[in-house]
């Protein structure tokens, strides 16, 4: 059964004095390929200002915003309402020459893989969690679906999860020497990770709809007891 959800993003920067607010690309429309449904979205921008609609390279919507004059403030706002479906995590397929890992990329998408697949994280950490893999989780003849199951696993038993108000991302070799981090933290040693093992891998963005807190607040209920995203 699906759920709706409703979703309010602010942010609001106010100035001393009335500024020039140089040109901002803004990152936060869901992407048409979402799985998803979008049923409504709306992007409120002030002060008064231009704005065009682009799509990068991989699809994703941005918003070009350009402000003529001065401005004592700026204030973005994102209203969103979603209808969250039930997602099989396994619902791909793959070509007959990628059911099984390793395997090679067709020479006409290393280009665009590239950047996706380096730099990678060198550090000695991470470079013994590569030797570890290779030596106990890969196996000949292994399913790439498998293995990306077992690389999953991996990082998941090693890996604690906490709560990381800090901003930024920490390092893979700190990640792996405290075995924890916040979602971003494993998600990009994930991401380093498999690019050491050769599968082109990037970090995808996005908002966060939990039903059910991390940790019981304080004062009061704050949701139902199970979470059902």
């Amino acid at each position: 059964m699906p759920i709706k959800v409703a979703l309010h993003h602010l942010t609001h920067y106010r100035f001393d004095r009335p500024v020039q607010i140089h040109p901002h690309s803004i990152r936060l429309r869901p992407a048409p390929h979402s799985r998803s449904s979008i049923l409504s979205y709306s992007l409120k921008v002030n002060p008064e200002h231009f704005i065009n609609w682009q799509q990068d390279p991989t699809g994703n919507f941005l918003a070009r915003l350009v402000f003529p004059q001065r401005a004592w403030e700026l204030r973005i706002q994102v209203d969103l309402v979603v209808e969250l479906h039930t997602i099989n995590p396994f619902d791909f397929f793959l070509e007959p020459e990628a059911n099984t890992y390793p395997f090679d990329y067709p020479a006409e998408m290393e280009a665009d893989l590239a950047i996706y697949r380096s730099p990678a994280d060198q550090s000695d950490e991470l470079t013994a969690w590569v030797k570890e893999i290779q030596e106990t989780v890969i196996q000949p003849g292994i399913t790439t679906v498998d293995f990306l199951v077992n690389v999953n696993a991996f990082v998941a038993n090693r890996v604690g999860y906490i709560i990381r108000m800090e901003p930024g991302i920490q390092d893979c070799a700190h990640t792996i020497r405290s075995a924890k981090g916040s979602c971003r933290d494993s998600a990009v040693l994930l991401m380093h990770l498999l690019r050491r093992l050769g599968l082109a891998s990037r970090f995808c963005s996005g908002y966060l709809i939990q039903l059910k807190a991390d940790e019981k607040p304080r004062t009061g209920p704050a949701g139902p007891s199970e979470d059902f995203t």
